[in-house]
């Protein structure tokens, strides 16, 4: 089939536009004649998520306001419900097929569906069919997309909704469970972020005119992320949120992308807006991401998003409010780190984002910043309005949505509580760490970007126990070169001031995939990752062990290798570290060589292993799920297997005691160090270094001020001879008993 130019089916459009608000009958009789199609029909959404069909060309007319079908209910029900385009050769013999026989549409094969969205949601469905049977043409799904955008325009008129709730719906309280991003509580008003601004202008005759509009535009928005990037006194944030290169680089990288601007210019050229063509990049963009398995990937869609926002935004001249109410959530669908950093400055006191990850941009900022955050929180944009009342529980993972007064002033409590607990805390800081009955022990900080370091001198923690060396190299979206990754392992030893780091190799794959690194295994936490991706790919290694030796120059250096399963792959990666050494001045003054221990099969090599290593570090989030094969992210194993049990205890006192004797020093380093009954355990095991969050260090800290180490060893020796897999709750009511928990 022969379809005409793009820029005449926009000029039909334009001049359809010009006489007035054009009617959806007039609308479907052009795309089918200059599409060449036989059947042209607009669905448009009504309340209770129903799709009905408003205007034909081709079908029967009298089905026009009786045809209706539920979101997810047919071909045309499946586009709404996962805003896909639908390109089917034979629509009737696929599955979602649903036969509706007022419709007439029995000899129509071939059939081509696009969603007609505005501001993230659905508005209707737009349809186009053929008795051939066939697959349609990229330009035609493009001129039907380009369609989509105008109706989205037009329908308000025509009675679509918008899906938000009505009546008594939009009132009562509402509970959201989601993913904790960064933990606190926060109770406030609701800000709505809407993502998507709204076109005044979708045509144009003038391309050259608009192109201008466009590069210009371009150029403010980058002067305008350097201010926001590079200036952060001039805003009011804090000085330490400049220091984030590794996120806010690779952000400006994004935006100075030529691709994306080129695909932009393309469409421009087709008779569109600057601000239009921006829309329709960025909702392409948006399909391709959203099927792209690497979760990463995915991640950077927020980003996108963001840069296509500040793009219209500077097109159309509008800016968002200055100020955000006191004690403001910020709720949205998506969120990149540039917007996260402006609503900081004008005062947010939360963040609610229903798609977001604990490895995207805006959580890792949210940290960083010390701001309440949730993500995962599906449904919660459509359910919300501006200046509802609202609650994050960050700690619990849940989004109370108009709570009860009483609910809102208990959890105001609650926060008060926090707030006070935090500064009697705050006296922790310059204290050592040491137990009531005199047993010192060192606790350090789990880090992975720039922007944490200033948590040392906050918590007062004795250095840096696990540097995650490939958190910066997952923010900026690649592995950086060898003088790059110098400059940011040099700052982190700068920023110690002389207290220990140890820096972990890359720990890439599982959960942890950098762009084009998109893996197909069925148990990727077992698979290709860590260690075994630096052995396979030595180049890629020795290059970070050459960075790490330039950083640390004749300062100490230590370095520990993830993911080892037997002894022959230390000795692998310690000759690659070592073979570097001798190739770098100047040497470190002191080389101390590590491992995790995070494979339960090490313990069956421990004195072999022992021989070799300089210190062992236990990873308690891996050895976990190894040790019980329980996946730690099925949410529905969470809580069967337990830390405070047999085999754990057992395995952590054998290697305290055989490290012991080898004299080789041994720490704990995840989220176990950080808990209560957890580090305790750990400390009465024999293991006195202990590595965690920054959130871990003084609440730890003063409760082993109360720790009559020695009396609890036996207690915790009589609870073992006692039998039974978990230990948690006699360990509890101990330290309930002793006044250790509240």
């Amino acid at each position: 089939m022969d379809v005409n130019p793009p820029r005449h089916l926009l000029s039909r459009l334009r001049n359809l536009r010009a006489r007035g608000a054009a009617p959806l009958s007039a609308l479907v009789q052009l795309v089918a004649a200059e599409m060449v199609s036989e059947v042209c029909s607009i669905y448009v959404s009504r309340p209770g998520d129903i799709l009905e069909l408003a205007a034909t060309h081709g079908l029967n007319p009298e089905a026009i306001g009786h045809t209706r079908l539920r979101v997810g209910e047919g071909i045309v029900g499946l586009c709404a419900a996962t805003a896909t385009v639908m390109n089917l050769p034979d629509a009737q013999n696929h599955p979602a097929f649903a036969y509706r026989p007022e419709t007439g549409e029995e000899p129509f094969a071939s059939l081509l569906a696009v969603p007609v969205r505005r501001s993230g949601r659905i508005l209707g469905v737009l349809v186009v069919q053929n008795r051939t049977p066939r697959n349609f043409t990229e330009p035609e799904i493009d001129d039907l997309e380009t369609v989509a955008m105008l109706l989205a325009e037009m329908l308000p008129a025509s009675g679509a909704t918008d899906g938000r709730p009505e009546g008594v719906g939009a009132t009562v309280p509402r509970l959201f469970s989601g993913t904790p991003l960064n933990p606190g509580i926060a109770v406030g008003p609701v800000v709505l972020l809407n993502a998507i601004r709204p076109i005044a202008r979708i045509l144009s005759d003038n391309p050259e005119a608009e192109q201008a509009r466009l590069d210009a535009a371009v150029i403010s928005m980058q002067r305008g992320l350097d201010d926001l990037f590079a200036d952060a006194p001039k805003t009011g944030r804090p000085a330490d949120v400049t220091a984030s290169r590794e996120i806010l680089d690779a952000y400006r990288l994004v935006a100075a992308d030529a691709g994306w601007l080129r695909r932009v210019a393309e469409v421009i050229s087709t008779g569109m807006t600057a601000e239009a063509a921006v829309q329709k990049v960025s909702g392409e963009l948006h399909n391709r991401m959203r099927s792209i398995g690497d979760a990463y990937l995915r991640e950077r869609l927020a980003d996108m998003e963001d840069l296509a926002n500040r793009l219209l935004a500077t097109l159309t001249g509008t800016e968002t409010a200055t100020d955000a109410p006191k004690g403001a959530i910020l709720v949205a669908r998506r969120m990149g780190p540039a917007e996260l950093l402006d609503w900081h400055a004008r005062g947010i006191a939360a963040v609610a984002i229903e798609e977001a990850s604990p490895a995207g941009h805006a959580a890792i900022l949210a940290r960083a910043l010390s701001i309440p955050a949730l993500g995962n929180l599906r449904g919660i944009l459509d359910a919300a309005e501006n200046a509802d009342q609202a609650v994050v529980d960050a700690d619990d993972g849940q989004f109370i949505l108009r709570p009860e007064a009483e609910v809102r002033d208990a959890y105001a409590r609650v926060r008060e509580t926090k707030s006070a607990k935090s500064a009697e805390l705050a006296v922790w800081r310059e204290r050592p760490a040491i137990t009531a009955d005199g047993v010192g022990l060192t606790l350090m900080l789990n880090v992975g970007l720039g922007l944490e370091l200033p948590q040392l001198d906050r918590t007062g923690a004795d250095g840096i126990g696990l540097f995650r060396t490939e958190i910066a190299m997952m923010a900026r979206g690649s592995v950086a070169d060898v003088a790059e990754q110098a400059a940011i392992y040099a700052r982190v030893l700068d920023d110690a001031c002389e207290r220990p780091v140890i820096f972990r190799t890359l720990d890439l794959g599982a959960d942890k995939l950098l762009p084009g690194t998109q893996t197909e295994e069925e148990n990727p936490a077992m698979g290709w990752r860590s260690l075994r991706v630096g052995l396979d790919r030595p180049a890629l290694l020795r290059r970070q062990l050459r960075a790490l030796l330039l950083a640390a120059g004749d300062r100490p250096l230590s370095v520990m290798f993830p993911m080892v399963a037997t002894v022959e792959e230390f000795r692998s990666a310690r000759a690659l570290l070592e073979a570097e050494a001798k190739r770098v001045r100047p040497s470190p003054r002191r080389l101390h060589i590590g491992t995790m221990l995070e494979v339960p099969a090490l313990m069956w090599q421990l004195p072999e292993l022992l021989h070799e290593v300089d210190f062992v570090s236990v990873g308690s989030n891996d050895l976990l799920q190894f040790l019980f094969a329980a996946d730690r992210g099925t949410p529905s194993l969470y809580d069967r297997y337990d830390f405070l049990s047999a085999p754990v205890f057992n395995l952590l006192e054998q290697l305290s005691t055989t490290a012991r004797a080898a004299g080789v020093p041994v720490s704990v380093c995840g989220e176990a160090a950080s808990r209560p009954l957890e580090a305790l355990a750990i400390a009465a095991l024999g293991i006195h270094t202990l590595s965690m969050p920054a959130s871990g260090i003084l609440p730890i800290k003063a409760m082993f001020s109360r720790i009559d180490l020695a009396a609890f060893q036996s207690v915790l020796a009589s609870l073992r001879r006692g039998g039974g897999m978990s230990l948690r709750e006699p360990i509890m009511a101990w330290a309930r008993e002793q006044g250790i928990l509240e």
